[in-house]
């Protein structure tokens, strides 16, 4: 009997795992379809293993020698300032590793609900667009710094209760500037809300590295700020949320990312927070990687090549061509130079580059290398005459 009970459980599982089996099947010939669909396309995505220190000079696992980085958020070069990683070391000392919790656990929205809508410029960056998807409010897009598309989508929003324009500061992908004049003059005619993320501007951007509402003199005009301290403030991790008191306050009771995430390790704050000491005591550093921005801009545009952007550390070189820009980019590593080629879906189609960052830390020897390797591998590739 207990041997006919485990043959007929056998039998009446097998087709179960075979159903099961059938399924994994199928899922991995999708897969593999994609996949193939990816590299077929010249947009594969291959990741480079760095095995020491961040900075200007590293190592590349599979690359001889040192490689100069262009291809790091790493802007002013405070992620290996001595002064910060002492900081960050006292911290974990005192405080240890992290808080192995989440922050405390209630609600389900944060501050729009579908009585209200949102704006947002088609660039911005896909952490804004997912959060903007998360949230329950209606949702318009309007044309990438298209003031007049803009002033469109906020007519025919009037009926909402309330509006809110959501923009990147500073496009990680373009390197160019939102018009926050303008869309403040909007928003005020219209009666919403400005939220702008300044991630690639904290820091650096505007006389005493405030970002871009600093820069374009909007300060008092901008309602939310959001941005990173894994960027230009040290590069460990977290973020934040500056705005109106209640504002803040709402946003600590129901948004669920930072309700749901673990507080930030005390070593990441304690680094972050020196490097806001060092921005505040001089803005040295900024000057000297404005200076180097406009050294490495000048001498490309001067070689042939398309930079987008306007005056800002991310200085994509435009090719438009996925396969090209994945090629140029592993022939400047041959060469010495850490760059990546940046292809669809992180940028639209035909509009593939090279996206170049500099850093206070790179020296004029660096930024000229830099040039000269392009200038080679370009004109080996048929990018420049």
């Amino acid at each position: 009997m207990w041997a006919g009970r485990v043959l007929h459980a056998a039998l009446s599982r097998a087709p179960r795992e075979s159903r099961a089996q059938s399924a994994l099947a199928q899922l991995r010939g999708i897969l593999e379809e994609e996949l193939e669909s990816i590299r077929g396309a010249g947009t594969w995505k291959s990741e480079r293993v760095i095995t020491s220190r961040q900075g200007p000079h590293i190592h590349v696992d599979g690359a001889p020698g040192g490689i100069i980085n262009f291809c790091a958020n790493n802007y002013l070069g405070l992620s290996s300032h001595p002064e910060v990683i002492q900081a960050g070391l006292r911290t974990l000392k005192e405080f240890g590793a992290g808080l192995s919790s989440v922050r405390f656990i209630c609600g389900t929205q944060a501050l729009l609900t579908s009585e209200d809508a949102v704006l947002s410029d088609e660039l911005n960056h896909a952490s804004i667009i997912d959060g903007i998807r998360l949230c329950k409010a209606h949702k318009y897009r309007y044309h990438h710094l298209d003031m007049a598309d803009l002033e469109a989508k906020l007519q025919e929003a009037q009926k909402h209760r309330l509006r809110l324009v959501a923009t990147d500061g500073a496009f990680s992908m373009d390197g160019d500037i939102a018009p926050l004049q303008e869309i403040c003059r909007l928003a005020s005619q219209y009666g919403a809300l400005v939220f702008v993320d300044e991630s690639h501007a904290t820091g650096f951007l505007g006389a005493t590295g405030r970002g871009t509402d600093e820069l374009l003199g909007v300060m008092d005009q901008v309602t939310i700020i959001n941005s990173t301290l894994g960027k230009a403030l040290g590069g460990a991790s977290g973020g934040y949320t500056t705005g109106p008191g209640a504002l803040v306050s709402l946003l600590r009771q129901r948004a669920r990312p930072y309700l749901f995430s673990n507080s930030l390790p005390p070593a990441a704050v304690g680094c972050a927070s020196k490097a806001l000491d060092l921005l505040m005591e001089s803005n040295a550093i900024v000057q000297s990687m404005a200076a180097k921005t406009l050294r490495f801009r000048s001498q490309m545009e001067a070689a042939g090549f398309t930079i987008s952007g306007a005056n800002h550390p991310i200085c994509p070189v435009m090719l438009g061509d996925a396969r090209l820009a994945l090629n140029i980019a592993d022939d400047m590593l041959k060469r010495g130079i850490f760059v990546i080629g940046f292809s669809y879906p992180v940028v639209p189609k035909g509009k593939a580059r090279i996206r170049v960052q500099i850093s206070a830390v790179h020296s004029e020897e660096d930024i000229d290398r830099c040039v000269e390797a392009f200038v080679e591998v370009g004109r080996l590739h048929g990018a420049l005459p």
